[in-house]
Order: C-alpha cells, then sequence, then structure tokens
C-alpha cells in the first residue's frame, strides 16, 4: 500500500520550510552518506499517530516580480493537485490575506482535491484570533492556525490532514499485479519505452483510472501476467508544468516511486550516467523499491566487446550505493531487448517480495560471525544473538545484538552480503534494523 502524499503550496516567507522541517523533524529524508543522492529537501516521511505519509514541499524557488510570483503559485498549486492526495495550503497571519492567496484558493478549489487552509506564525492564539477569522474569506473552509516556528497548533493540523487519508482498505489494497515505474531524467526515452512495451503485439493494454489519483495507470499483460505502469499518461502527454525545474520532475519521481514495487530507472547511454540519474536513482534505493537500470538508446553507440564492461563499470561507480539493482541495455528506437525487461522485473519482484525462514536466516548468521569477529570497542565485543525477517518488498531484518553502538555499518553490510550470497536478492534493496537484548533476555 503506497503511502499518501501530501503536499505544501504557499507564497515565499509565509514559513513552509520551518513548518516542513518541524514536521519532518529530524528524520530528515535525505541519506547523508551517498554522493549524488539529493541534498535540497524536497520530501520527508512523516509519522503521525498511526499514519504515515510523505510529505512534499512544492515551493522553493522565489520570484522576484509580483507577475512572476502569481505564475510560480500557480506552478506550485498544479503540481501539488497533480500529486497529492491532499494539500496543505500555508498562508501567513501576519503578512494577512494576499491578492495571490485568492488566486491559488481558487485553483485549489476547483481541483475538488482536499485542501487545508494553514495560517502560519500564530505565536499566541490570544492576540492573533481575530487575523485568523479574516482567512475564511478564501472560501476553503476552516483556517487552522498553527506556529511552525513555536510547533503550536501541529497536532490540530496533523488530525485534519489525517481525516482524508484513505481507509486502509482502499482498493490498492486488494491489487496483487506489481505496480512498475519508469522514472529518469526527461529526453532519456521514457514515454518511448512504454510506447515499445505496450506496442509489442502479445501485449494487452488497459487503462485503469487511478484509484486515490486523477493518474491514469496502465495494465500491461504479458505472457499472462499483469503489470501495473504507473501513470504512463503522464509520461505520453508532455507535463503541462515545464520539466526544466527540476525540483518538479523530482517531484514526480518522487510520486510514482511512492506508489511502485519496481522502479525502472532510466539512463541514455548516449550521455551516460549523470549526477541527476544518481539523485533520482537515489529515490527508488531510499524507499526500499526493487530496481531495475535500464540504459536505452543503446543502439546510438558506437561500441567494441569492451562497451558494456565500461558502460556497467561506470554506473556501478556513480550507484555504488546499490550494487543490488539489476541493469539491462536496450534501445526503445529498436526493440532490443526491450521484452527482457519482462523477464528482468519478475526476479525482481520475486526478490522484493521474498520471505526467508528464521532457522536458514540464523545459519547464515553464525556462520557469518564464525568467519569474522564482530568489531569490538574498549576491552567490549559486539555479540549477535538473533536475526528474524519482519517484512517484504524491500525484505527487512531485525538483528538482535548486545550493543547498538558497536553494530557499525560496515559490519552490517557484511551480514546483508552473506544474506545475498545465498538468497541473491537481486534487484532489491534489504533493510537491517538494529535492536539491542540484554545478556539475560
Amino acid at each position: 500500500m503506497s503511502k499518501p502524499i501530501v503536499a505544501i503550496v504557499g507564497r515565499p516567507n509565509v514559513g513552509k520550510s520551518t513548518l516542513f522541517n518541524a514536521l519532518a523533524g529530524e528524520k530528515i529524508s535525505i541519506v547523508k552518506d551517498y554522493p549524488g543522492v539529493t541534498r535540497d529537501r524536497i520530501y520527508a516521511d512523516v509519522t503521525w499517530l498511526n499514519y504515515q505519509f510523505t510529505m512534499i514541499d512544492t515551493g522553493g524557488i522565489e520570484p522576484e516580480s509580483k507577475d512572476l510570483m502569481l505564475k510560480h503559485m500557480r506552478a506550485q498549486a498544479e503540481i501539488a493537485i497533480e500529486t497529492a492526495d491532499v494539500i496543505l495550503f500555508i498562508t501567513d497571519v501576519r503578512q494577512g490575506v494576499v491578492d495571490s492567496d485568492f488566486k491559488v484558493a481558487d485553483m485549489l478549489r476547483k481541483s475538488g482535491k482536499p485542501v487545508i487552509l494553514v495560517v502560519n506564525k500564530v505565536d499566541s492564539f490570544e492576540k492573533f484570533m481575530p487575523d485568523v477569522y479574516e482567512f475564511y474569506n478564501l472560501g476553503i473552509g476552516d483556517p487552522v492556525p498553527v506556529s511552525g516556528a513555536s510547533r503550536l497548533g501541529m497536532g490540530d493540523m496533523l488530525d485534519e490532514v489525517a481525516k482524508h487519508f484513505p481507509e486502509s482498505a482502499t482498493e490498492e489494497e486488494e491489487d496483487e499485479r506489481p505496480r512498475v515505474a519508469i522514472v529518469g531524467k526527461p529526453n532519456v526515452g521514457k514515454s518511448s519505452i512504454i510506447n515499445r512495451l505496450v506496442g509489442e503485439e502479445r501485449v494487452i493494454v488497459s487503462d485503469i483510472a487511478g484509484t486515490t489519483r486523477d493518474a491514469i495507470d496502465t495494465a500491461i499483460t504479458w505472457q499472462d501476467k499483469e503489470y501495473v505502469f504507473i501513470d504512463t499518461a503522464g509520461l505520453r502527454r508532455k507535463s503541462k508544468i515545464k520539466e526544466e525545474l527540476e525540483r518538479y520532475s523530482i517531484i514526480r519521481t518522487v510520486t510514482a516511486v511512492e506508489r511502485a514495487d519496481v522502479v525502472i530507472v532510466v539512463i541514455d547511454a548516449s550521455e551516460g550516467v549523470t549526477e541527476q540519474d544518481a539523485k533520482i536513482a537515489g529515490i527508488a534505493h531510499e524507499r526500499g523499491k526493487g530496481v531495475i537500470i535500464a540504459v536505452n538508446k543503446w543502439d546510438a553507440i558506437e561500441k567494441n566487446d569492451k562497451t558494456i564492461y565500461e558502460h556497467t563499470k561506470r554506473i556501478r561507480e556513480i550507484l555504488s550505493y546499490m550494487p543490488y539493482a539489476e541493469i539491462v541495455f536496450i534501445s526503445a528506437k529498436t526493440g532490443q531487448r526491450v521484452n527482457k525487461i519482462f523477464d528482468i522485473m519478475d526476479v525482481v519482484i520475486q526478490n522484493h517480495a521474498l520471505r526467508v525462514a528464521t532457522g536458514v536466516l540464523n545459519e547464515i548468521l553464525m556462520e557469518a560471525v564464525a568467519m569474522q569477529q564482530p568489531p569490538s570497542d574498549k576491552g567490549k565485543r559486539l555479540k549477535l544473538y538473533y536475526i528474524t525477517q519482519v517484512a517484504i518488498k524491500p525484505p527487512t531484518f531485525v538483528i538482535f545484538v548486545n550493543d547498538k553502538q558497536l553494530m557499525h555499518y560496515s559490519y552490517t553490510r557484511y551480514i546483508e552480503n552473506k544474506i545475498r550470497e545465498a538468497f541473491g536478492f537481486s534487484g532489491t534493496s534489504l533493510k537491517f534494523i538494529i535492536r539491542e537484548r540484554k545478556e539475560k533476555e
């Protein structure tokens, strides 16, 4: 089940980022140790009571003039309307209601998406309540007073947000078909790949209206198996929003990846793998999805017997944080190896949902510990008691140890490699949670 997406919209200086940071808490969604993964924080995972959602900040570009301002606000609103399940419209009690607030409110109201009107910078309810009432004039419901800086009113705001989340028993839940997202920089050939997959004679295509969003997903049946390609309509029609703004394409990517089981990251062979590719792949990695790297336009490359090897090596270097990703060299134009994507997808889908018996895991753990002694510090040695798999998509393991501080990243990586040696798990990341247990337990 994909997490709901909540988008933040609002003029510059209304305190969007303060609010974003207050909600994201210290759990910043951006991964520290991977080079090339985006640093400007656009999205974060938020947990509130028993709800989990992904929050997206649509803003960030600050136009100079009044006219540009409105254009920018409209673009933000469009993105929010297109991708979000719930929209947080942020205004500023100290600036009061301004003209562009009305215009954006109109757009949001017409969208039919749930909108929560948030009035920020209300550091004292007694003092500012009369000013808050002015925001009723926007005509999008009750204003929710908050202060991002002093974290007042956050709970009430999140309660409002959560009211609009789909009940967990939505139709998406029962849909067992694997969901696939095709992502990548503009012009790497994402839509040609879709059209090529759709265009195969043996493929049956049907459009499904999106359950929670207006995206049109495409069901593709290949050799009696059905796959759902996410919002391929969005790929086929050039988005209304200009793709130049990198931030916007990243937001679309986050939304697509969030809903997918398997992500196909498309790279342009003639350009080779770039920093931007690393950012996009990083989103899929961080979200624990199955990953396939499709190197497109392979027909356009001068080749000798080392070309594939050199390209693979370069991809592995730049995407060093995801050595498990499957790589396939294709040409959407000629159709070369495009069908192979289905075979690789099947493997990745299987691995992404693979469960390993606890007994077998513990045998591997004991053997690994015997082969390479766990690290020690100031005379205290790490002990690993037990491992068990607690989830799939991605496969997630809990390891019980005597002291969390001693369990270095590198030793976790070593255990991961041992598990991969035994079960492959190609195409999917693995997640490890380290828990402490006292000796006596």
